[in-house]
């Protein structure tokens, strides 16, 4: 099978000043085709003019094609079969931040099992690193994926607030994201303009030895950390510091409504965000790093470029991060439009995908034009094209036989990757249904966004239950879950007091964990749809923030409780209007 190729011919009526042309044209121009290779179809892509003969014609030959696209066209994608259990799958998901949190916790963190913990973090830092989000069953807090995790969040929130308005849990996810964006704000002098270095990890082997030195010699609850644990210092961490931004500044749009902190947050996204992009600061953070390169490598950071600077112009509406987002050479290195299956998926290291997906929805609702419009319109075919590869039909992604999309190509943990793909599917097509397009096209075949809402809730389906172990991966969710869960807390009975090494009898025991971690979607199946509810087989049974961020966001989106549909408008609070506002006509003539 030959990947999806992405070539395709500019969307010539969108380059030029757009002012005065009616939306009906700009849609029309969403619907071009681009030339694909999807397995072994070959479709050749039309010129423009070719295209819109064929088009009258067809629309003649099956009686006014353009009537029935329009009266057919779904302002609302179908409902799926069970949209209450999304909800209820949604209010679980939460909780697990609250089961995550680090440092002094709230009276109504709910977790009765957690109390206060890492009080003593960043000892090598003035005012200390007490706070944020342990990554999953360990006692770490890396950066890097907390601040993906608040980034999504983030985005969630700013497509679908009524949705969590309608739940009542807007209040919650804003304390969540809250949190981990206070702790961020901390890991580098927010207050100053420029800087020259950012704190990447606190863990028991944050000071650069082997990690076996640190606490993966440890099993122990948080709680029982007593000593200082010091935090690891980057003066090059180009994809950090890029995500870092991204995360405050989507934070920022969600807590407009508080001036000051969200002030707060752009000022420090914008020094963050220098320090991403500054000359002689792009080697990874994680390069050579033994307490971060086996765990959350850097395989490149021009996608944290974009996904930054688009954020960053939402945050501001300063149309320099738009022109840098859509800058030729960034695309390129990026290596946006290549035609390699790893970068279709999002994840923590890659956001490619969701980078686009978001200028995408800048073309969409705005159509901003020239300068803009022609990098836009590659990353909005690059977009389709990456849903396209989601789908079954195509072939392009591997499936379990009971339907789980395979996007890890290393076997199991693929959980976390089929729901940030439910997310990214459910968004576009509420972006293509708020903006009345029908459909999209995947090379000559047009698809309603149906498909693409029929694609998530499959994925979601399975990971709720709907799979051949008729077990649902998310704890607390469902008659049957995981039971073993890898997670250091969850695992250890309070009132203990064994040591680091003596903790790890509670590891290999094959009683059930003594406390449920409600919400925490475990790694999941191997390719053949088994699974291993053993504690110390990490694959299967080890949660993260980076996976429950990508659920959240899945669920919220499919979930019927509050409508349907995205926030049009809600991203586009800081941003300026395109073009000035006509004058006012002259006063009628008098002789």
């Amino acid at each position: 099978m030959q990947p999806l190729e992405i070539e395709h011919e500019f969307d010539r009526p969108s380059l030029s000043n757009r002012r005065n042309a009616p939306l009906d044209e700009v849609q029309r121009s969403w619907l071009l085709r681009p030339t694909v290779d999807l397995g072994n179809r070959n479709y050749t892509h039309k010129n423009t003019l070719k295209w819109t003969l064929l088009s009258i014609l067809t629309a003649f030959t099956i009686i006014g094609l353009p009537i029935i696209i329009k009266s057919s066209a779904p302002n609302h994608y179908l409902a799926p079969s069970t949209p209450d259990n999304y909800t209820i799958a949604l209010h679980k998901a939460l909780l697990f931040f609250n089961a995550q949190k680090s440092g002094k916790l709230p009276n109504n963190n709910g977790i009765e099992w957690r109390g206060d913990s890492g009080l003593l973090d960043g000892s090598n830092v003035r005012g200390g690193l007490v706070g944020g989000y342990y990554d999953a069953g360990d006692d770490s807090k890396f950066h890097f994926p907390m601040a993906y995790s608040m980034t999504m969040l983030s985005w969630s929130v700013i497509e679908y607030r009524h949705k969590y308005e309608a739940i009542g849990e807007y209040g919650h996810v804003r304390e969540v994201i809250k949190w981990g964006t206070d702790y961020l704000l901390l890991t580098f002098n927010s207050s100053a303009t420029d800087i020259t270095s950012l704190y990447s990890q606190v863990s028991r082997s944050a000071n650069g030895s082997a990690a076996t030195a640190g606490y993966y010699m440890c099993w122990t609850r948080p709680e029982d950390i007593h000593e200082p644990r010091p935090a690891q210092i980057a003066s090059s961490a180009p994809e950090l510091a890029g995500e870092i931004a991204a995360a405050l500044a989507a934070a920022s749009v969600v807590f407009l409504d508080d001036a000051d902190y969200s002030r707060k947050l752009v000022r420090g996204a914008r020094t963050v965000f220098e320090f991403a992009r500054a000359e002689g600061r792009s080697s990874s953070y994680s390069l050579g790093n033994p307490t971060i390169e086996p765990y959350y490598n850097s395989t490149d950071y021009h996608d944290e470029l974009i996904w930054g600077s688009a954020w960053l112009f939402y945050a501001t509406g300063d149309y320099d991060y738009l022109s840098y987002a859509t800058t030729d050479k960034l695309a390129e290195d990026a290596n946006a439009f290549q035609r390699t299956p790893r970068l279709r998926v999002l994840s923590w290291d890659n956001k490619l995908p969701a980078a686009m997906l978001l200028l995408t929805r800048m073309r969409l609702f705005l159509s901003p034009g020239y300068p803009y419009e022609e990098t836009l319109t590659r990353y909005h075919v690059a977009t389709g094209l990456t849903m396209c590869s989601y789908l079954d039909r195509y072939s392009f992604f591997n499936r379990t036989k009971g339907g789980l999309i395979q996007l890890n190509h290393v076997g199991a943990r693929d959980l976390g990757l089929a729901a940030n793909a439910a997310f990214v599917a459910s968004v576009f097509a509420d972006y293509l249904n708020a903006t009345a397009a029908p459909g999209w096209y995947c090379g000559g075949d047009f698809l309603r966004t149906d498909v693409l809402k029929q694609f998530a809730t499959s994925q979601m389906e399975y990971i709720l239950g709907a799979n051949p172990m008729n077990t649902s991966y998310v704890v607390g969710y469902g008659a049957k879950f995981p039971r073993h869960v890898y997670h250091r807390g969850a695992s250890i009975p309070p009132n203990t007091n064994d040591s680091c090494r003596e903790g790890f009898r509670w590891l290999y025991a094959e009683t059930p964990n003594p406390n449920n971690i409600t919400g925490a979607m475990v790694g999941g199946p191997d390719r053949f749809d088994k699974f291993q509810d053993v504690r110390s087989n990490f694959s299967y049974t080890e949660p993260s923030l980076a996976a429950n961020a990508g659920l959240v966001a899945a669920l919220v989106s499919l979930t019927s409780s509050g409508g349907f549909g995205v926030e049009k408008n809600a991203i586009f609070s800081s941003v300026p209007p395109l073009y000035p506002n006509s004058p006012p006509p002259p006063p009628p003539w008098k002789p």
